[in-house]
């Protein structure tokens, strides 16, 4: 399983990447991906929606389940990858490149800081 070391990480598998510019790349991580199996659909929200951390910011459908995506940080969405609307299946094969779901402008760095770094996520998906 791959877990970058220079990205932060929830409880729910979602992973944000510090763009430094006060933005934050968010997908979900490969460990996220292997449990769903082939994704087949994702549904991400508007540009301009506001979000505080743990807010629903849209799904993935996989040929097991549907699943909820969670912010990480609190922020209004700047970007969403349109990529993916044609090309769900990238989240199982580039979870952490071109499969990005949101960029969001954060109110805080400090909720990133407060994110699980690699070694913790690691702990957190071994049981």
């Amino acid at each position: 399983m791959n877990i970058p070391a220079n990205l932060r990480y929830t409880n729910d598998h979602e992973w944000a990447r510090d763009e430094g510019d006060g933005s934050y790349t968010v997908g979900i991580t490969d460990f996220a991906q292997e449990s769903l199996g082939g994704i087949v659909y994702v549904e991400l929200a508007a540009e301009g929606t506001r979000l505080k951390a743990g807010d629903r910011f849209g799904t993935v459908e996989s040929t097991k389940s549907v699943s909820e995506l969670y912010a990480p940080i609190s922020g209004v969405i700047a970007a969403r990858n349109t990529d993916l609307d044609g090309a769900p299946d990238a989240c199982n094969t580039d979870p952490y490149g071109s499969a990005w779901m949101v960029r969001i402008s954060a109110e805080s760095s400090g909720e990133f800081e407060a994110l699980m770094d690699a070694s913790a996520y690691a702990t957190h998906t071994a049981g």
